[in-house]
């Protein structure tokens, strides 16, 4: 008769070998390693590489001349702001671009996909494709589509209302039109906000709305009621990735004048292509570095404030704020 020792079986080592958890995560680190030496050596060591410039007067002509100058680029760049310089102008332009075109592009987003997700519109696949489809063109390409349009005197949109009499501005020619112009011309790529609101709005329940109608509201009453607080964490998305689209706008006005000069009259002037000319034009990379900086720091302050409200209007449903 052969004897099992029960406890000696019971504390036995385990088997050697790697855990499950473990190797589910070792192979899902192979798999993000392509992405991650991209994030690396293409994202975070520029950063990095861009904060130790700007505390150097590194020109891209005289690279072996690089010394270390402290806050000299900063202090330049803050003297530039409060006089007005090119960095308090250029800044001054994308505020007002901002302040322009966020509220514009999300009213219109939202009021497309509104259309859209009404069930009494016939061919709604047709119209999604065709509002998408302004996302796929080049933005070069699309700019200079625009920039024909909108020509005071040979442009279509000119020729459409001289038909009915009406005078049309010169948008890219005049100072006073010129930002109003690129706005303008932003609307053609609403496509991309619209379908993320339209994602949105399917997802609210139904049976909200028809709560709404059994205590007598109206379409307002629907939309304020349900609609705007269910939507609302979409909204902070999209308000947060405009923020960051105006941060980084730069082809659209560079394309409209190649000098980079902000024509007509220093209107479209953005800080990014202030900061182009400062790094590529004039070669001074140290304070285009420190330009870049003060842009980050502005990024990341806005995106600081709406998280910061979002407590107060954003509703995540089935959870907490």
């Amino acid at each position: 008769m052969v004897i099992v020792d029960d406890k000696q079986s019971v504390n036995a080592p385990p088997k050697k070998g790697m855990s499950l958890q473990r190797r589910e995560t070792w192979w899902g680190l192979a798999f993000l390693s392509p992405w991650l030496f991209g994030l690396v050596v293409f994202t975070a060591l520029p950063i990095l590489a861009s904060l130790v410039l700007s505390f150097t007067n590194f020109n891209l002509s005289h690279p072996g001349d690089t010394r270390f100058v402290g806050l000299d680029n900063y202090a330049r760049m803050w003297s530039e702001l409060l006089n007005n310089g090119n960095a308090g102008a250029s800044l001054g332009v994308t505020v007002r671009f901002a302040i322009m075109s966020v509220p514009l592009m999300i009213c219109l987003a939202l009021g497309l996909a509104l259309l859209l997700n009404q069930k009494l519109l016939l061919g709604k696949p047709v119209f999604r494709t065709l509002f998408f489809m302004p996302v796929m063109v080049p933005l070069v390409a699309s700019t200079i589509v625009w920039q024909g349009y909108l020509n005071g005197s040979t442009g279509w949109l000119a020729q459409i209302l001289s038909t009915f009499g009406l005078p049309s501005p010169d948008w890219f020619n005049d100072p006073a039109w010129a930002l109003p112009g690129l706005v303008f011309l932003g609307t053609w790529g609403v496509g991309n906000m619209m379908l993320i609101f339209l994602a949105g709005l399917q997802g609210i329940p139904t049976e909200l709305y028809e709560a709404v109608k059994i205590d007598g509201g109206g379409a307002w009453a629907r939309f304020r009621n349900v609609t705007l607080p269910m939507l609302s964490p979409v909204l902070f998305y999209n308000i947060l990735i405009s923020i960051i689209g105006v941060s980084q706008y730069f082809t659209q006005a560079y394309v409209l004048d190649p000098g980079g000069t902000g024509n007509p009259g220093g209107s479209t002037f953005f800080f990014n292509l202030n900061l182009y000319k400062e790094g590529w034009s004039y070669n001074q990379m140290g304070y285009a570095s420190a330009l870049a900086w003060l842009m980050m720091a502005i990024v990341v302050t806005a995106a600081l404030v709406l998280f910061r409200t979002s407590a107060r209007w954003v509703f995540y449903a089935g959870g907490d704020r």
